[in-house]
């Protein structure tokens, strides 16, 4: 059974730090670029951050440049996502997703995205 599951996510106030976990399994996650997608409330889901299959790429989007990392260890199937400086408009579910494609930039669109997981919940507030 191919899955990707989510964790790390919960309150936390501005200006701090969450790790989220993507853990794979069923497949082998060499072979496909990660992303994280986030969802925020009352807005349509958006790309935040790519690596590809074996690191060498990785983007961000403008508005978690310098305070977002993404990270993977194919070894443990595991794609990581290390937030810092975080604000209240971080708020939202993340997604972390797979996919076979490489593309321009690293993230490829929703609907090439191959694999997704259930989400985890971020919130940023005092």
């Amino acid at each position: 059974q191919l899955q990707l599951v989510e964790s790390g996510g919960g309150l936390v106030q501005p200006g701090g730090s969450l790790r989220l976990s993507c853990a794979a399994s069923g497949f082998t996650l060499d072979y496909y670029a990660m992303s994280w997608f986030r969802r925020a409330p009352g807005k349509e889901r958006e790309g935040v951050s790519c690596i590809s299959s074996n690191g060498g790429r990785i983007s961000h989007a403008d508005s978690v440049k310098g305070r977002f990392t993404v990270s993977r260890d194919n070894a443990k199937k595991m794609v990581y996502l290390q937030m810092d400086s975080l604000r209240p408009e971080d708020t939202g579910v993340y997604y972390c997703a797979a996919t076979e494609y490489v593309c321009a930039g690293c993230l490829c669109p929703e609907a090439e995205q191959h694999y997704w997981g259930q989400g985890t919940q971020v919130t940023v507030s005092s």
